[in-house]
Formats: structure tokens, sequence, C-alpha cells
């Protein structure tokens, strides 16, 4: 090789030095920021964490508590050698230029955006009670923790003995920012049970309460209101001048509103002549199953009239209620085996 280039390649090498070599690594470097969500290969196991190559300088750290949104006791039941996966970068470097990854971080994201679509499509889920309280009992859905209020469980046990036991649920509050998710055993009964049910239908009950305002019937397991003004066609004064709790009654289905939970029955409607619910009651109940009938009929020509009216006309917007419905009436339609 002719000596002037030799020299000229000495001349390069010297020209290159270690500063050149490390503002070429930064050149180069990806720029990382708490919140990226990065693709990373594990690139070794450790006994409470894991180092993982993401393309930084330093290799990343996952302390385990960071590798699942379940409690994990050794790494590799979530991390393999030599595994890609994302990872959520959770703090800046350290001292030593070391990132701080999570698994869990993005597990929790995915859980509280799967139990709001589970939420937006009133999905009835299912899952084992892991602990109680004073206050309620406590499940995970999707990982995440869930709390059910004492007064949504509907069953007759103690709740220490539902450690354990699957029960369906139903979604009453989704808040990721205030980290709450409320469920209710209670509403999932419920709706199950309204499904079987249907408007015009004549079911036996129980009278389990009566307020100034109607009588509750447990039909089934379900309760259901039957107010005042749907007992006759006669004014009444008060529910408790004509029935006494744990009255066996018949009564019909006019009404089912799964999405509030309620359903509201009648006696009225079944009443051969006006007044028959004080005068003889007996004769309502013998009867009912023909007033039923009749009353399925005219619902049935109703229906046929308006959908064979002309286009319906604007309606005004309806006005505010002028008196908001008591605590009791609000919430009556509940699983009545608490």
């Amino acid at each position: 090789m002719p000596t002037q280039e030799i020299s000229a390649i000495n001349s390069i090498d010297v020209g290159f030095g270690h500063d050149d070599f490390a503002a070429l690594l930064d050149k180069y470097d990806y720029h990382f920021s708490p919140g990226d969500i990065v693709a990373g290969t594990v690139f070794s196991i450790e006994p409470r964490g894991a180092l993982i190559d993401i393309g930084a300088k330093t290799s990343a750290y996952i302390p385990i508590q960071e590798m699942s949104i379940n409690r994990i006791e050794n790494p590799d039941e979530v991390l393999q050698p030599n595994e890609t996966r994302e990872f959520f970068i959770l703090a800046d470097e350290n001292e030593d230029g070391q990132l701080t990854l999570s698994i869990r971080r993005i597990e929790y994201m995915r859980a509280w955006e799967r139990v709001r679509q589970l939420q937006a499509e009133d999905a009835t889920v299912r899952s084992a009670v892991f602990a109680t309280n004073r206050g309620g009992a406590l499940v995970r859905i999707e990982g995440l923790r869930g709390f059910i209020p004492g007064s949504h469980i509907s069953t007759r046990k103690p709740k220490e003995e539902l450690v354990g036991e699957e029960l369906p649920l139903k979604f009453l509050e989704v808040d990721e920012d205030r980290n709450r998710l409320v469920l209710s055993h209670r509403r999932a009964l419920v709706e199950r049970k309204m499904n079987r049910l249907e408007v015009g239908e004549v079911v036996i009950g129980t009278v389990r309460g009566i307020k100034p305002y109607g009588a509750f019937i447990d039909i089934g397991g379900v309760s259901g209101l039957l107010h005042i003004s749907e007992i006759s066609h006669e004014h009444i004064d008060t529910p408790h001048s004509i029935f006494n709790v744990n009255d066996e009654v018949k009564v019909m289905i006019i009404d089912l509103d799964a999405e509030r939970g309620r359903i509201s029955l009648s006696t009225k409607q079944l009443e051969p002549e006006p007044g028959d619910m004080l005068k003889n009651r007996q004769l309502v109940y013998d009867k009912a199953e023909e007033m039923a009938a009749k009353y399925r009929e005219q619902m049935k020509l109703q229906q046929q009239g308006s959908s064979a009216s002309a286009a319906p006309e604007p309606v005004a917007e309806a006005a505010p209620e002028e008196v908001e419905e008591s605590a009791d009436e609000a919430a009556y339609a509940t699983a009545a085996d608490e």
C-alpha cells in the first residue's frame, strides 16, 4: 500500500476520537419519555425484575411489581428470555441512565377501556368474591378491583360466606379518574328475572311492604310496585286499607323497565267493575286471566292503530318534573330475597 494512503487512514483514525463516537451515538439514540409505549426484548431475568432492551444506551429495568396487574411471585410467570413485547415507560432515567418500565400500567389502561365498553353494552359479568368488608364485597373484573355495596348483594347468606362464590354482576359506576368500579349483584338478578316476565302477564305475589304511595309485591324473587293509583278505579285513601304485609295477591304487569330495574303492577286493570278491589277482591282474582286477556287485546289494537296512523306530530319538550320521586319509589324493583 502506498505510503500516502497509510498516512491518510491514520489521520482519519486519529481525527475520530471518543467524543466524536459519543456524539454519533447521541445522534442515532431514540428519545424516550415517561408515558411512551415501546417494544422491548427481555435481555436478562433477575429474581425481582428483568432487564429489557428497548434500543436505549442502557438496558431498561422492570421490577416484579410492575410486571402484571395481578399479583405474581416470580418474573418467569410473565416474561421469558428473548421475548419481545410492549412496555410502558414508567419513569425517566435514573442516575445510571436506566429507564423503569411497566407492563401493569398497559394492562391497567386496557382493563379500564374494556370495562367502559362492557358498561356501555350493559353487559352482565361474572366474578368470584375474594374478600368482604363492613360495606360490601370485593371482586376483580378484567384484573381491576371492583366493589359490590352491601345494599346490592342479593342473598340470604352472611357476606363472609360469599368469599369464593361467583356472582353475576351489572355495572353501577365506572370511573377511572377516581379509581371507582362499583357493581350490583341485585341488578343482575333483577334483570335476569325480568327477562322472564311480560307486560299483560298475571302473576301471584306476596305483599312485602306498604308505603303511602303503594305496595311492594314480591313476584318470584323480584319486587314490583303496585302504585296506589293502580289498585282500583275507586279512590283509596291508603294502601293499608286494602292490604296487609304477607297478603297473597294476584296482579298484572303493566310495565317493565329493565334499564332502570322497575316493574309496575296493577289490580285496577283486573277489576270486572270499578271498585271491585274494595267490594269483592276474590272476584277480581277469579276473573284476573279473563280481564288480562282483554287488556292485552286492547293494547294490541292501540299498537296497530298507532302504526297505521299518519306521521307523528312534533312532541313538545317535556317539562321537568316538579316533585322528585322518593328514594323508596326510585328503587322499588329490587330482588326481594336480600
